[in-house]
């Protein structure tokens, strides 16, 4: 159905090919999976099948790609090619740009010229398949990232085309979500639609695929079976937090007695180093939330929520999408003033003080990198924020310069952001909040868009700037980094705190399975 011959490609402002020599052949009606490292070329593989890169995008083509037995550059653009093929892209953001759900949906459907029943009916009909019917008056830009993501899926189903390519859809979903999308996938499949996943983690569908494609550096390097690729590549190095079973999380397993003992050693002496400096004084939070509640309009966000963090913790905060964790979050350096209650960061409340002001205490990493990135350059995009703080020359030069290293991009230095892969694009976002060195550093799904091994590396990173001092909040879906690197465990419900444990030290409470359980039911993602 889809056949690449050949193919590579060389963005704009690019000096070497993104997708150097591809030959595949996409056969009608099969479950087409493919995954690799960040930079590896799946985005930009996914945006060539359908057709964006030649009409949308640009840049040096060879090859050629061939839909339905045309070459892709003979549609009449992608109005003619829409029509056949649908895509969800990694930045389920980009795709949103109405005032409502139901309103993203329906816009789709009046251009296939649906009757106004057979619209209606299409409309409740995806919004319930997605379950996000609850959602249909909200406004996208409200929503959590999961949300979104349902929501952007949701509005491509509902065009019931021949082929669903999904880059990244399910990256910043809870295990719920995700079981889900893989029951309406199936049926789609059944059904005779092509389907083409791209993702680092593709176990969750390994059972409904017919192929696995693994792309290293621009080129295919292998094609296997599901069963296969499950059975050789899935080794220890590269398991991710999804092939995580509640029987593998054990009480004993997220105790303290799960932490190496390097890790327990630079908890005790993060501790001691705190202490020492506060020797005389009462350890005071470094965030003291009091009664906050938050709404979008009708919607209550968060509800009535009692926290304070010390400095020095590694906090995750857990929940399923909608929970109310970005949003809680987002007070944390001012984005978002209190509906009621109040939030006070190093002393600070934030609704009394100038946001400028609070981002040299907080760094604030998006859920969606793309929402801090507007520069020409990966170095501008650091100096931005070192500029607005009053870090300039030889100063933020090394700023800078350390802060690419530690996220391994120093060599990326020059490139246009946009140009780079989604991961990138997330380990830039770090750079530009670290560069800044804030007390507290706050990160929403830090890992999405990560692979395996670099979601590991990210994590390190963070531990090493805790043993510096800093303070960390991170918001994730991923119960490896929890299990591997939390030592206090906030889960979310409705808007509401439902769980506080801590746990990594002694004499913490230890968090158990059920916890774990209730909070992914029965399957980490």
């Amino acid at each position: 159905m889809i056949v690449l011959k050949d193919f590579s490609y060389t963005y704009r402002t690019a000096e070497t090919p993104v997708l150097n020599k591809i030959n595949l052949e996409v056969r009608q009606g099969e479950l087409l999976l493919v995954t690799g490292h960040s930079a590896a070329g799946k985005t930009t593989l996914a945006l060539a099948m359908a057709g964006i890169l030649h009409h949308e995008i640009g840049g040096k083509t060879e090859g050629e790609i061939i839909f339905k037995n045309r070459n892709v550059k003979s549609f009449n653009g992608m109005k003619e090619l829409s029509r056949h093929i649908g895509m969800v892209f990694d930045d389920a953001e980009s795709q949103l740009i109405f005032t409502s759900v139901e309103e993203e949906i329906r816009s789709g459907l009046e251009n296939r010229g649906y009757s106004k029943k057979e619209l209606m009916n299409r409309l409740e009909e995806v919004m319930e398949l997605c379950e996000i019917s609850h959602l249909k008056t909200r406004a996208p830009h409200t929503l959590s990232g999961g949300q979104k993501q349902k929501a952007a899926l949701a509005a491509t189903l509902a065009l019931d085309t021949e082929v669903l390519i999904l880059d990244e859809a399910t990256a910043e979903l809870d295990t719920k979500a995700v079981r889900r999308i893989f029951s309406i996938l199936k049926r789609l499949k059944e059904a005779g639609k092509t389907i083409i996943i791209i993702d680092h983690n593709i176990d969750d569908f390994l059972e409904i695929g017919d192929r696995v494609v693994l792309l290293e550096k621009g080129r295919i390097k292998a094609i296997k079976s599901p069963a296969d690729f499950s059975a050789s590549s899935l080794t220890a190095s590269s398991l991710t937090a999804s092939s995580l079973t509640a029987s593998s999380l054990t009480a004993s397993s997220l105790t303290e007695s799960s932490l190496a003992s390097e890790q327990e050693i630079s908890e005790t002496d993060r501790q001691a180093h705190y202490i020492s400096q506060n020797k005389g004084k009462e350890m005071q939070p470094i965030i003291s939330v009091r009664n906050l509640t938050q709404r979008y309009g009708e919607v209550l966000a968060l509800d009535s929520i009692d926290l304070e963090i010390y400095p020095g913790e590694l906090v995750a905060v857990l929940g399923e999408n909608g929970s109310g964790k970005t949003t809680l979050v987002k007070h944390f350096n001012g984005l978002l003033h209190p509906y009621s209650g109040s939030v006070i960061i190093k002393g600070l409340e934030t609704s009394k003080t100038p946001v400028n002001e609070l981002v040299k205490h907080t760094g604030l990493v998006f859920q969606n990198p793309d929402n801090m990135l507007f520069e020409d350059t990966v170095e501008a995009e650091i100096a931005f924020g070192l500029n607005n703080i009053n870090i300039k020359g030889l100063e933020a030069e090394k700023a800078i310069s350390d802060s690419l290293e530690l996220v391994n991009l120093g060599e990326k230095l020059k490139v246009f952001p946009r140009n780079l892969s989604r991961g990138e694009r997330q380990r830039l976002a770090v750079a530009c909040v670290i560069a800044m060195k804030p007390e507290l550093i706050v990160l929403d799904e830090p890992t999405t868009g990560l692979d395996a091994e670099e979601s590991d590396s990210m994590m390190q990173l963070m531990r090493k700037l805790q043993q510096e001092g800093h303070t960390i909040v991170m918001v994730t879906h991923n119960m490896q980094i929890v299990k591997d690197h939390a030592e206090r465990i906030i889960r979310m419900e409705a808007g509401k705190i439902v769980e506080d444990t801590r746990r990594g030290t002694a004499g913490r409470e230890q968090m158990n399975s059920e916890q774990v359980s209730r909070e992914h039911g029965g399957i980490c993602a």
